[in-house]
């Protein structure tokens, strides 16, 4: 018993040094700092976007094996032009159209359509702070953006988490100039333009009618432009004509095949002898959603101009002009299609 309370105190004195050693420990361990790696990087540094449009590069930014902690931040820096002044262009802010809710191309008028956009304001291009995506936004135009031939813009992009910062330097940004529609008859470079029209995407039956052949596409001319004045009659149309080869109107109901009333993601559709008018929205089409207005990818908006004959033989012949076509910036449009060596015959043989 006496051993006893001899080993007892040493016990206790070994215990307190043990827990005081626990509790001095604790004070050194490192506190924990997310990774951030040097094999995170972007597979594209120069982006050569189109202004006056919204283009979206996805997927950029490459983080094999999650090297680096999410989450992480990006953001632009150091902005300049290529001769290295100041580029306050890209840093100022402008008023852009953002989906706040779904588009699904059912939608029964312009007031839905525009009751799912809400206006931002955004620089004209940046980095999702995120994801690393870039977005160059519709507000750009060459108007006070550099433009190709010119060298543009070099930036710098801070990749950042709780474990630190990186720095991807002398990034480069090279616009082209407005290509307003697609097809386009405009240079990139100069904005002017370099054929006289460009051709429908596809032509059917379409036989002459002094010729007696099936015309070609490409003896048709399709002018996407701005409307004259005289001719708006809404705050954002799009309008269809016909030409014959002596530059006079066809009349629209000759294609009697065509369905007007869901010919596009139009509105209000007037009609007369020379043209046929919608109320749309812009973009067309609004956003890359494969719809009964689109091709099959969702990138282009798909009109499909109809009529039936009796040709030789006795046989019903169905002539079909169409085009695929994007419209980018809003105002009033017209499509016209020009025939230029025959007009189509839309009489019974």
């Amino acid at each position: 018993m006496k051993n006893n309370k001899l080993l007892f105190p040493c016990w206790l004195a070994i215990a307190g040094t043990v827990m005081a050693g626990v509790a001095s420990c604790k004070k050194y361990v490192p506190e924990y700092r997310d990774a951030l790696s040097a094999e995170a990087g972007f597979a594209q540094t120069a982006f050569e976007p189109v202004v006056g449009r919204t283009t979206m590069y996805s997927n950029v930014f490459s983080n094999p094996n999650n090297s680096s902690s999410y989450p992480i931040e990006f953001k632009i820096v150091n902005a300049r032009r290529f001769n290295g002044e100041a580029a306050p262009e890209l840093t100022d802010i402008f008023p852009v159209k953002v989906w706040k809710q779904a588009y699904t191309g059912l939608e029964k008028s312009l007031e839905e359509i525009e009751a799912k956009r809400e206006v931002e304001y955004h620089n004209v291009f940046e980095i999702r702070k995120h994801s690393g995506d870039f977005v160059m936004w519709s507000s750009s135009s060459s108007n006070f953006i550099r433009c190709q031939a010119d060298s543009g813009y070099v930036f710098d992009v801070e990749m950042s988490n709780s474990g630190g910062r990186r720095y991807f330097r002398g990034m480069r940004l090279m616009p082209f100039r407005e290509r307003p529609y697609e097809p386009s008859n405009l240079n990139a470079i100069t904005g002017q333009s370099v054929a006289n029209g460009i051709t429908p995407t596809y032509m059917v039956n379409i036989v002459g009618d002094s010729l007696k052949r099936i015309l070609g596409n490409f003896e048709v001319d399709v002018f996407i432009r701005e409307a004259s004045p005289e001719n708006v009659t809404g705050e954002n149309t799009l309008s269809f004509m016909f030409l014959d080869k002596y530059y006079k109107p066809i009349n629209p109901n000759k294609f009697a095949l065509t369905d007007w009333d869901n010919l596009l993601h139009g509105f209000n559709m007037r009609m007369s002898d020379t043209r046929v008018t919608y109320d749309v929205a812009y973009p067309m089409p609004l956003i890359n959603l494969p719809t009964r207005y689109t091709t099959a990818d969702g990138r282009r908006a798909r009109v499909r101009f109809a009529y039936s004959r009796i040709g030789f033989g006795g046989m019903r012949e169905t002539g079909v002009i169409g085009l695929d076509f994007s419209i980018f910036q809003e105002g009033n449009w017209e499509i016209v299609f020009a025939f230029k060596t025959d007009n189509p015959k839309f009489t019974d043989d």
